[in-house]
């Protein structure tokens, strides 16, 4: 649970940080800082995804994860639910709530692939690294938003913790089910989604992240699947 109380830390240090400074940062600044912490996500992805055994495993998941993620909608539905939180909690004075700091914020820093990939791959292997990183991202979001929606973005620490606490409680029930290469793999496929965050980041790209979330899922279970097939053909053999 490391990963998960440094993000709750971080989320909390930047909201009171954006709350000391409700006028605002200054645009440069906050463009600089997200630039080198794009990069450094980027550095993250690739490392993680260098870990892979198959690349051909690799390939499927992404292909059907970005697939399935497509038909689902996935990027469409976050972003409804989105503009729909924003609609609901918008007061009438056109002044902003604390439901509406408070949920804007939650969705920002507990839907994501960094979260997913980050909480099972802490709950699975003790590394807590996709986490922190994550913490340090989450540090400067936390700061421009709570300098404009207020003290709902403090609170949202709480839905941080339950949420990806409960993620890596999770993950610890399917440890048994999940070999180091299958683990290997779900990191490969999930490090390339962060390398498509990390470009994102930097304004390189504008990719829909959340429409290849399913890889993550799809990784293991290929491999699973493969280990499966190479396993029979090796005892008829």
């Amino acid at each position: 649970m490391l990963g998960v109380l440094v993000n709750v830390i971080t989320v909390i240090l930047g909201s009171s940080i954006g709350l000391l400074f409700k006028k605002g940062i200054p645009q440069r600044v906050s463009q600089a800082a997200m630039i080198g912490l794009g990069a450094c996500t980027l550095y993250i992805g690739i490392s993680g995804s260098l870990v892979g055994e198959n690349v051909l495993i690799l390939i499927a998941s992404v292909v059907l994860g970005a697939i399935v993620g497509t038909l689902l909608d996935i990027d469409g539905a976050i972003g409804k639910l989105a503009a729909k939180v924003e609609e609901r909690f918008k007061k009438k004075d056109g002044g902003v709530s604390v439901a509406e700091g408070l949920i804007s914020a939650t969705l920002l820093f507990c839907v994501g692939s960094m979260t997913v990939t980050g909480s099972i791959q802490a709950g699975l292997t003790g590394d807590h690294s996709v986490l922190i990183t994550k913490a340090m991202l989450d540090l400067v979001s936390s700061m421009m938003l709570a300098s404009s929606l207020g003290i709902g973005v403090l609170l949202s620490a709480f839905a941080v913790f339950v949420i990806q606490g409960g993620l890596v409680l999770l993950s610890g029930l399917i440890a048994p089910f999940m070999s180091a290469s299958a683990i290997a793999e779900m990191t490969c496929a999930g490090s390339l989604l962060i390398v498509m965050i990390g470009t994102n980041l930097m304004g390189i790209t504008k990719i829909k992240v959340a429409d290849f979330l399913p890889a993550i899922l799809f990784a293991p279970l290929l491999h699973n699947l493969v280990s499966l097939i190479g396993s029979l053909l090796h005892s008829v053999g």
